[in-house]
């Protein structure tokens, strides 16, 4: 699988990404034609920079003097009736459909009235139909991202001076792993949280990847104290098929009963949790205890701390990120004596039946689930490769 990751160190917006990917092997002569198609009168340019001394591309839009503005519905027009793959009209109408409704969330006006002015609505679409053209160009099946860079400060806005980040973009990033570095302004612009947002399958750390090309999109300004670029590293994925960053949660606990552990246990798990433990141990006073320990999507964390504290009488968490990595897999299906059974393979070849079918067979059957779990297997250790 062809993967592309957003390294997004000094933030991201529409330009800083396709001047990355062209960086990276986009070819501009197909970008430039498949933009012109949309008919806005723009003209573009690609121009070797540097920024902090680092080699990089700026992606720069040239729009005439317009007035006016774009409704959402006139963009999403615009697209259809453009000379572009349907996976890239397609792409780029999910990232403009996300922006409308977080604009019309900010705003508090329905959807249909949610319009960009002429000028940024020219520079969005750009840069919006360019990334989603030069992911195609680059045959990119699956985006990742780190953390996004938000920056700090201020900015102005056709609204006027506005917090960093912009309403829109906090609204675009919510739930998603941000942090603030660097120099007081914008670093994350809302179209680029946008394309982030929309189009990222996971934020977190490298995945697992051979890379086979690298490439550095310019920002505007160039900082003496960081390199304003949008780095993209595409290559082709290798072992793991997900490397997330995870949140562990931790309490030793010494005055739940295991009837109370055992129900936070169940709850953590339905509630999303990626797994729970409990472990023996001893704590101080030499009293024997529990750790409890469980494994959350970052997104989740409030919500299984908020759970924890409700179901047990633990006063104090410890919250900490992880790395997490999980091996390629898929699931073949075998014809036991009893009855049919899904078994799970790994890319490295390992494999394990299906606890629940397992389950399932023996309590229908009659017959003790090691004997089901043991046919299962010898059942795919005979099934041809």
């Amino acid at each position: 699988m062809k993967l592309c990751y957003l390294d997004a160190f000094s933030g991201i917006s529409g330009d800083m990404l396709v001047g990355a990917l062209a960086d990276a092997g986009a070819e501009t002569g197909a970008l430039t034609d498949g933009l012109r198609s949309l008919g806005i009168g723009a003209t573009f340019q690609f121009e070797k920079t540097t920024r902090c001394g680092l080699a990089a591309t700026k992606f720069q839009v040239f729009v005439g003097e317009q007035a006016g503005h774009r409704r959402l519905s006139q963009i999403l027009e615009l697209l259809e009736g453009a000379a572009l793959p349907a996976g890239v009209k397609e792409k780029a109408a999910s990232v403009f459909q996300r922006l409308g409704e977080v604009e019309a969330a900010v705003h508090r006006i329905p959807l249909e009235r949610v319009h960009f002015h002429e000028v940024g609505a020219v520079d969005s679409i750009v840069d919006v139909v360019g990334a989603c053209l030069a992911f195609e160009l680059l045959r990119v099946e699956e985006i990742h991202s780190s953390a996004l860079n938000l920056g700090s400060g201020t900015v102005r806005t056709a609204h006027g001076i506005l917090p960093v980040p912009a309403p829109a973009t906090a609204a675009l990033v919510a739930g998603k792993p941000v942090f603030a570095r660097g120099p007081e302004c914008e670093l994350t612009t809302p179209t680029g949280a946008a394309i982030a947002t929309t189009l990222a399958r996971r934020f977190g750390p490298l995945p697992p990847m051979k890379v086979a090309s690298i490439g550095y999109g310019a920002g505007e300004r160039d900082f003496p104290e960081q390199a304003n670029v949008l780095r993209v590293l595409i290559g082709e994925a290798a072992g793991a098929s997900e490397a997330t960053t995870v949140s562990v949660l931790e309490a030793n606990i010494d005055d739940s009963s295991p009837e109370v552990l055992g129900y936070a246990m169940e709850r953590l798990l339905e509630a999303g949790a990626l797994d729970v433990t409990l472990t023996p141990v001893m704590m101080k006073k030499d009293r024997p205890g529990t750790l409890l320990r469980a494994i959350a999507r970052p997104e989740q964390q409030e919500e299984l701390a908020s759970l924890i504290f409700a179901e047990t009488s633990t006063l104090g968490l410890r919250v900490y990120p992880a790395e997490r990595r999980v091996q390629a897999r898929r699931t073949v299906e075998v014809e036991t004596p009893h009855g049919k059974v899904r078994v799970k393979v790994a890319q490295g070849g390992n494999y394990a039946p299906e606890y629940e079918d397992c389950r399932e067979l023996a309590r229908a059957s009659g017959v003790p689930l090691k004997q089901i779990l043991a046919e299962a297997n010898f059942a795919y250790l005979k099934k041809p490769k």
